[in-house]
């Protein structure tokens, strides 16, 4: 999946023989990916808007509770299936599918969350996600940082906030929630640098094969709607 080195940024079985070195390959990759998750976002916004709009959804799945939970199965079913499963994720259009099934799964659960938020919240966390998830993508395509080099940092930060959420759990605080979201904010926005360098390749210490542009797609939409979720509670938090 990710290839170190100069001389292994790309898988060589890569059909018709080009290699990730190539900027057309690269551009093409580059493209393709975006253009998924663009279609991603967009759907998940339409179903949030469902959510948000129709009272009559919103009482439906508030008493079928069940249905959060088989959606929160097959999100983890189908991104375990993607991520592990080499052949799953490169096999057209299965690969599609399964990230369709997925996308689908999320928008569900982010539509029944935000249930409980205020509309302008809603609005303020979509747009403040857009504005960083576009500054984040400039600054990783254009700095001289390389992201990818510090991918046992990133696990450590992963586990940091992991536990951080876990003791919150058992001591409710406002002030180490907010805390926390500004945390999470920082560490998958800090992720978000990280996949696109991986998709972006070139002097990078790592990246991804062309192949693999559906885990591109798949990685990159998680941290947006991550991000997303971090920022609406965060803007909940400071606003109560």
């Amino acid at each position: 999946m990710i290839k170190s080195g100069e001389n292994n940024r790309y898988n060589p079985e890569w059909s018709n023989g080009y290699s990730f070195d190539d900027r057309s390959v690269r551009h093409e990759f580059i493209s393709k990916v975006f253009s998924i998750v663009a279609v991603q976002i967009f759907v998940t916004i339409g179903i949030i808007g469902m959510f948000v709009f129709n009272d009559d959804l919103k009482v439906y799945v508030l008493q079928r509770i069940y249905l959060f939970w088989i959606a929160l199965g097959a999100t983890f079913i189908c991104m375990l299936v993607l991520v592990c499963c080499e052949n799953v994720r490169r096999t057209s259009p299965t690969n599609y599918i399964m990230l369709g099934i997925f996308t689908l799964c999320e928008a569900f659960l982010l539509g029944v969350i935000t249930i409980f938020y205020k509309l302008e919240l809603i609005l303020y966390a979509m747009v403040i996600t857009f504005l960083v998830v576009v500054g984040l993508t400039l600054f990783a395509l254009q700095t001289q940082i390389d992201f990818t080099a510090c991918g046992g940092i990133m696990i450590v930060l992963a586990i940091i906030l992991l536990v951080m959420g876990i003791v919150m759990i058992f001591f409710p605080s406002r002030t180490l929630h907010i805390i926390y979201c500004c945390f999470g904010v920082g560490i998958f926005g800090i992720y978000l640098i990280y996949d696109v360098q991986l998709m972006v390749g070139g002097n990078h210490a790592n990246s991804i094969s062309p192949e693999d542009y559906i885990f591109a797609a798949l990685s990159i939409y998680i941290d947006v709607v991550t991000l997303f979720m971090y920022i609406l509670q965060l803007l909940s938090a400071t606003t109560d």
